[in-house]
């Protein structure tokens, strides 16, 4: 394995088989279908289940009092702290949440800025439960819901462009909901350029960083979004369930505090995050978890594979006549992450099933992008170059039925 991890070693490692099949044996993977729907959530290693299954026998153990004396007040902080130096951010811009959409909701919902009369801006490829609590947001203040939808098929220009119509066309826009990596269709979003131009409009940007802590490289700080929500469940490797909430520090006086939590400071972001008891032992992997994340080489390598993998197969079926392949090859534009589908048919639910009964390929459908319904790919650290083949197979063996 390499050790400068350069863009250069990171394709070379992305194709090096062996080193893969050594990655993967780290995880315990049941007899059964070819799981292509990596996207849910991420397996652990053996070695973090050991160290989950460990933390539960010792919580179960010492019950509160560890909690109290040690992890309230001690351990907790420092798993904070290792988190915010894996994102590179400071220590008090962040706080562990169950999951991205938790994350979400809280910043949502708590966000005080938006008056009567002001908009917000939501997109079809938004998750459904940003879009549903922005709906909320909108109802309770009084404001007004904008949604759009984004170019088919997109360029990194029309995305640019489409962002840009809706600002100047909605001049009372306050506030936007914004996907780094669509969950449809694996669309990457300029999010970037994107946030610029939301910031010289003064709009705010809440950024749903579900699917790219892990497999995209970027540095949080630089992507010009005050309030995010990303998984470590997805691509770092955690337990089920962990997130984290982000907020710049200086815009945590534009989310208030969650429910009205006084537990903290006003001016602690630990109050932002819901209250709840936590699940301790899953957290307590978490050191684990980022050593092994970043061992392996960070987002540089599992993303360079992710997106290898991608092209095993969207290349040869891009051509196909009677399969469209709905994300673009633009590689600003994607990750691991795309979605095809049949065009000869209607509904994508019967030939799932086939992928599934016929070729032993799980993989999933999804609904709801203004560009119509789709299956979803999504490869894992434990899938195969071959395994891809037999992807490959199955699809140019169905357009021609």
């Amino acid at each position: 394995m390499p050790t400068d991890y350069t863009a250069a070693t990171a394709q070379e490692c992305a194709r090096d088989e062996d080193f893969w099949a050594r990655v993967a044996a780290r995880y315990e993977v049941e007899p059964g279908p070819i799981n292509l729907e990596n996207g849910y959530f991420g397996r652990m290693t053996r070695s973090v289940v050991e160290d989950y299954q460990r933390n539960i026998a010792d919580i179960n153990a010492s019950n509160s009092v560890y909690v109290r004396y040690q992890f309230d007040e001690v351990d907790s902080q420092l798993i904070r702290e290792q988190l915010a130096a894996m994102v590179e951010v400071p220590t008090e811009e962040i706080a562990l949440t169950r999951c991205a959409s938790e994350s979400l909701q809280a910043l949502i919902r708590n966000y005080n800025a938006l008056q009567p009369g002001d908009q917000v801006l939501i997109c079809d490829l938004d998750y459904i439960s940003v879009q549903s609590s922005m709906r909320w947001l909108a109802k309770s203040r009084g404001a007004q819901v904008i949604e759009i939808q984004l170019p088919h098929p997109a360029t990194y220009d029309t995305l640019l462009d489409c962002y840009r119509a809706a600002f100047e066309r909605y001049p009372r826009l306050k506030l936007m909901a914004l996907t780094h990596v669509t969950h449809r269709t694996g669309l990457v979003m300029p999010v970037q350029a994107i946030a610029a131009m939301a910031k010289a409009q003064g709009i705010d940007v809440i950024l749903d960083g579900a699917h790219a802590l892990g497999q995209l490289e970027f540095k949080l700080d630089e992507l010009g979004v005050a309030f995010a929500g990303y998984n470590l469940q997805k691509w770092i490797g955690a337990p089920l369930s962990l997130g984290f909430i982000y907020i710049a520090k200086e815009r945590l006086s534009a989310i208030d505090p969650d429910m009205g939590d006084t537990r903290y400071a006003a001016d602690d972001i630990l109050g932002r995050a819901p209250y709840g008891t936590p699940n301790i032992p899953a957290l307590l992997s978490l050191p684990r978890v980022f050593d092994e994340h970043q061992a392996l080489g960070g987002a540089a390598i599992k993303g360079a594979r992710l997106k290898y993998l991608r092209d095993l197969w969207v290349k040869p079926i891009r051509a196909l006549a009677g399969i469209e392949v709905l994300t673009p090859d633009d590689p600003r534009l994607y990750c691991g992450i795309t979605a095809f589908r049949f065009t000869g048919v209607a509904d994508q639910q019967p030939m799932v099933k086939r992928l599934l009964e016929e070729y032993n390929l799980f993989t999933v459908v999804r609904n709801g992008a203004a560009c119509g319904q789709c299956i979803r790919i999504t490869p894992g650290f434990t899938t195969s170059a071959e395994q891809i083949e037999t992807l490959v197979w199955a699809l140019q063996t169905l357009s021609q039925a």
